[in-house]
């Protein structure tokens, strides 16, 4: 009988970042049973109630761990999430390195994965003579991006946003400096600054996990292998997609979403969420909500409370009805065409529905992966993080999706939204996208079957095997 391997793995707070890391290792663990799995969870507060009935339904060789919460009080009030992230897990470094030295007392640990925003505990990895690895939970070109911030920062003065020419990364589409990361927008910034160090401190790793595959940024891929074998010290392995698509995840309660699918037509539905934390203005639900009348398609919509603040409910949501933020009369004059619901929708199962056509989304990375997974076009809607650097990939390079105009106060009006949701749902480009997803999804299919990125977790495994001198 093959001994037992043991991995920790550390994620940053927030579910969006919690789901992917864990997928990864139910993914690796599925197919390696050998190896055991802890999960080393720091929290913002108490840990959100989707966190912990998302890591009940772990198998028996994936354990987790919530660390004492961080108290909010010691953050700064109205900080940006990735800074909050962060100051989270500086807050938490000696209660993982507590956790980390009671695992290795019980059996050698072989590998540290973590989550980039928690790169510091990587220097833990050295003292408990383990491999140190990063979980890259985005694109190949957000990584090539982030590998590539220090020296752009050395060689670029001024503000990135205001470059005229746009930047070229190797195996990427052109990328102009207001598309790139928000912590990037304020060179002067706390948000930049720890955005900096992040991108320095990911070079210190054994290598780095990328939720991307090989068909769908096969250039960009390709350019941070050559990369890595040019100096020695990056060495990436694209894992995905990795997504919660096959997980058994309960619908529930909020099966009403899909049974009021199963009564549209085929290809009909646009459906329109903007992940698990992004938040419109008022102004803003306005013109989306009329904007989905005046196109006359029928849709799917995933509301929340509205804020001015974009990124509002990432870490923390409302617990106000979303749907009396509505203009009056909206719900009943759309009822026959459109079903609106509160805060969430199981996203997985709506995307792989016969009657979804069309995915108006913030281009969270998870989102466009689920989407790919289920051949399904999309509309482009970025707001934080590297969302608008994710739809730039999705317009320019795979050519699967629309970006509606935004007006100069930076609101889209309700005759674009129509517009642009009439072209994808009816239009002759529309045509054309479906058929070029239609190639991702039997290539994302192909990668996690038996194909490219099946190769890269045996590769994986066969590493950890040998360095644990098994």
């Amino acid at each position: 009988m093959a001994k037992t391997i043991h991995i920790a793995v550390v994620p940053s707070p927030g579910y969006s970042h919690l789901v992917p890391i864990v997928e990864f290792t139910k993914r690796f663990v599925q197919r390696h049973s050998n190896f055991h799995v802890t999960c080393i969870i720091p929290s913002l507060g108490s840990p959100q109630e989707s966190s912990k009935s998302y890591l009940k339904t772990l198998p028996s060789n994936i354990d987790s761990i919530f660390l004492p919460p961080v108290d909010k009080e010691q953050l700064p009030q109205g900080a940006y999430p990735g800074v909050l992230i962060q100051l989270t897990i500086t807050h938490s470094l000696s209660s993982i390195h507590e956790a980390l030295k009671s695992l290795s007392s019980k059996a050698p640990l072989t590998a540290l994965v973590a989550d980039v925003f928690a790169f510091q505990t990587l220097d833990f990895a050295k003292e408990f003579n383990a491999l140190s690895y990063f979980y890259f939970p985005g694109s190949a070109m957000a990584l090539s991006l982030f590998l590539h911030m220090p020296k752009l920062d050395k060689e670029i003065s001024g503000e990135y946003k205001n470059l005229t020419e746009p930047i070229t990364l190797p195996g990427c589409v052109p990328l102009f400096g207001v598309d790139f990361p928000a912590p990037a927008q304020n060179r002067l910034s706390e948000a930049y600054q720890l955005f900096l160090e992040r991108a320095k401190g990911i070079r210190i790793a054994d290598g780095i996990l990328v939720n991307s595959f090989l068909e769908m940024e096969s250039d960009a891929i390709r350019a941070l292998e050559e990369e890595g074998n040019g100096n020695g010290k990056i060495r990436v392995y694209p894992v995905g997609p990795i997504t919660q698509k096959g997980s058994n995840n309960e619908a529930g309660e909020f099966d009403q979403c899909l049974k009021w699918l199963d009564k549209q037509p085929l290809g009909s539905v646009l459906y329109v969420s903007f992940g698990s934390g992004g938040t419109l203005s008022q102004h803003q639900i306005n013109e989306l909500a009329l904007g989905l009348e005046l196109s006359g398609q029928r849709f799917l919509w995933v509301l929340r409370a509205p804020s001015e603040s974009a990124s509002a409910a990432y870490l923390e949501a409302k617990n106000e009805d979303p749907l009396k933020f509505l203009p009056s009369g909206f719900l009943e004059r759309t009822k026959e065409k459109g079903l609106v619901v509160a805060s969430w929708a199981p996203q997985v199962q709506v995307l792989s529905h016969s009657s979804v056509g069309g995915f108006l989304s913030h281009c969270g990375w998870n989102s466009i992966l689920e989407s790919v997974q289920e051949g399904v076009p999309l509309i482009t809607w970025p707001l934080f993080a590297e969302q608008r650097m994710n739809a730039v990939m999705l317009i320019d390079g795979l050519k699967v999706a629309l970006r509606p105009k935004f007006n100069d106060d930076g609101i889209v009006e309700k005759e674009e939204i129509a517009k642009v949701i009439k072209c994808l749902m009816e239009g002759e480009e529309a045509k054309g996208m479906l058929g070029r997803m239609g190639n991702l999804k039997y290539s994302a299919a192909n990668a996690l079957k038996y194909g490219s990125s099946t190769q890269t977790l045996s590769q994986l495994a066969t590493q950890w095997e040998n360095f644990g001198g098994v």
